[in-house]
């Protein structure tokens, strides 16, 4: 059985008001065997598409390379915009050693909302996947369920809206079409991405959610 542990703590800017939630980085960082194109920071995967995104969105001319260079123009990028990252799982355990979200097993939480009480300006919460099994959303709704608070329902179509009651804070949530490349078949199926294929036959993946994760970010 392998013991999946996240190998980065939260990063919290000062000036935070958003937080990317996700689950965990592939298993390869956890065991430090990264690849040349890997960046060692939260979402450096390779076959991630977060922060190609985001360098579209932000024209951020990132490098994409396990250099402290990439590492510090990421922060620098979260410091400028008040966004911090503090993903969901602490660990888990796999039988098969892959990223699958499905495939995590006594799967142990970080303590979400106590991050967010010590950082009053969180306002959003930005999941890096919705409600399927063990992603973003669905573990969060569990970790919402041990302090008796839940979700409420704002905006039900892709990608879902959602905001709860913490203190004297209301904070949203939005449920991101996933940054990966198991989340194309899903994309390729919206209404919403075929109309946009059809005005324009080089409409893909990455564009859509460049326009999605824009938005938000």
């Amino acid at each position: 059985m392998f013991q999946h542990t996240h190998p980065y703590p939260p990063f919290f800017p000062e000036n935070v008001t958003k937080l990317i939630v996700g689950t965990l980085p592939p298993p390869r960082f956890t065991t430090g065997e990264l690849n040349d194109s890997d960046v060692d920071f939260c979402y450096g995967s390779s076959n991630g598409l977060l922060w190609p995104v985001l360098d579209r969105i932000f024209n951020l001319n990132l490098k994409y390379e396990t250099t402290q260079e990439a590492v510090q123009q990421r922060k620098n990028f979260l410091i400028s915009r008040g966004i911090g990252v503090c993903d969901i799982v602490d660990r888990c355990e796999r039988d098969k050693i892959d990223a699958s979200d499905l495939g995590m097993q006594n799967v142990k939480l970080r303590d979400l909302i106590s991050y967010i009480r010590q950082y009053p300006k969180v306002n959003t919460l930005l999941f890096t996947g919705g409600n399927s099994k063990n992603g973003p959303e669905y573990l969060f709704r569990k970790h919402l369920k041990t302090y008796t608070l839940k979700l409420e329902e704002v905006v039900p179509q892709v990608p879902r809206i959602h905001q709860f009651q913490l203190d004297e804070r209301k904070i949203k949530t939005v449920s991101l079409t996933a940054p990966s490349g198991s989340a194309n078949r899903a994309i390729g199926s919206m209404p919403l991405y075929k109309n946009l294929k059809k005005e324009n036959r080089h409409f893909n993946t990455i564009d859509f959610r460049v326009m999605q994760y824009a938005a938000f970010f």
